[in-house]
């Protein structure tokens, strides 16, 4: 990624609408209950071109974010992702519970114990999330990979709040979240994959949409809705 990672002091500014940490436990929750929801979803696009366990794997540890949630979810946001992160390394099969994990645990880095969180802040945290996936996965933009949908979101979500006032309202941002996640997901269609299992295919992985990149657009898109309807 080349932008920057906002610093904390970005944090307080006025053109960051102010969020609470139970908008962070409302989009970990809603992500879970995605994941969860689209098991067989996943892992059918996944058994095109790899080993079509992504669905699997990746419901099974969510489904344990959700059925542990009360001993999860913490005053503090980054305890509650530290917490999560634990759960999704250690239950999550194949290598998404490592990217996952990572992804979590970085993103709780990114606030550290700050017990409110604004815009910026939730950029920061997609930014280190896919800073450590880039890291573990040793991957980047255009390996057709989660990179693919995560970086693009992220990146026009950082530019909307660049563009100052008036200031974005959560649901605002969530819906450039989901829209830009998924034309970026669908943009990885021709792409061949150069990591992970779907790499080990060569041209097969040409024609259909990377499963990770799918998922974070179909996590987006929930959040987005359920979102909107929360407002």
């Amino acid at each position: 990624m080349s932008s920057p990672s906002p610093s904390p002091s970005s944090s307080s500014s006025s053109s960051s609408p102010s969020t609470h940490a139970d908008d962070l436990t409302f989009v970990v929750r809603s992500i879970a209950r995605t994941a969860v929801d689209n098991e067989k979803a996943f892992g059918d696009l996944d058994a095109v071109a790899g080993d079509g366990d992504f669905g699997y794997s990746l419901a099974r540890g969510f489904e344990i974010v959700l059925s542990d949630w009360d001993t999860l979810v913490s005053d503090t946001p980054a305890d509650t992702l530290k917490k999560v992160a634990l759960v999704i390394s250690k239950r999550v099969g194949g290598t998404s519970g490592p990217l996952w994990g990572t992804a979590f645990l970085r993103a709780a880095g990114a606030v550290k114990d700050r017990p409110d969180l604004n815009a910026a802040d939730a950029v920061a945290m997609l930014r280190a999330a896919a800073e450590g996936i880039k890291a573990r996965g040793r991957s980047d933009l255009g390996d057709k990979t989660l990179l693919d949908a995560l970086i693009p979101m992220t990146d026009a979500l950082e530019r909307r709040l660049a563009d100052g006032e008036p200031a974005a309202g959560g649901a605002e941002l969530a819906a450039l979240a989901a829209t830009t996640a998924r034309a970026a997901a669908d943009a990885t269609t021709p792409m061949q994959a150069r990591r992970g299992r779907q790499s080990y295919t060569g041209e097969r992985s040409i024609g259909s949409p990377d499963p990770g990149a799918v998922a974070i657009a179909v996590m987006a898109e929930r959040v987005a809705a359920e979102w909107e309807a929360r407002d």
